[in-house]
C-alpha cells in the first residue's frame, strides 16, 4: 500500500455536509496538508499567510488512527490534538489551528469512512 497520495486540491469530510467552516486536508505527493477553512472568511485573511499543518505523508495513517482512538499523540512525532472546553487545537511544526467540537467531530467521522486515507 502506497504511504503517497495523489496531489488533490482541498476536501472536506462529507459529514461536514453544508457547513462553511470545517477541516480541509490536501494531498501534495510527500506531504498531507490541514488547514482551518474559517481562516479564509475572516475580514482581511490573506491567503498567502494561512497557517497549514504539513504531516509527512508516511506518517498521515498513523495521526489518522491516533485520532480515531481519541489517543495522544505527544512526543510521536504526530501532530498533537488536545481537545479543551473551547473546542479542539491541532498543533505541529510550530503551527496551530482551532476547530469546533463539531467540526472535528465530522473530520473523525470521515476519518473512520475512509475519506482521508491516502491512496
Amino acid at each position: 500500500m502506497s504511504t503517497t497520495g495523489a496531489a488533490t486540491t482541498w476536501f472536506k469530510s462529507s459529514f461536514s455536509k453544508e457547513a462553511a467552516n470545517c477541516v480541509e486536508v490536501r494531498f501534495a505527493g510527500e506531504s498531507v496538508l490541514m488547514r482551518d477553512s474559517k481562516y479564509l472568511r475572516a475580514p482581511g485573511a490573506d491567503p498567502a499567510r494561512q497557517p497549514v499543518i504539513e504531516v509527512p505523508a508516511a506518517r498521515w495513517g498513523a495521526f489518522l488512527d491516533s485520532v480515531v482512538a481519541g489517543e495522544s499523540s505527544a512526543g510521536s512525532g504526530l501532530p498533537v490534538v488536545a481537545r479543551g472546553v473551547d473546542g479542539v487545537v491541532v498543533s505541529f511544526g510550530g503551527v496551530s489551528l482551532r476547530f469546533t467540537d463539531a467540526e472535528w467531530e465530522a473530520f473523525v467521522s470521515g476519518i473512520a469512512v475512509g475519506e482521508f486515507a491516502a491512496a
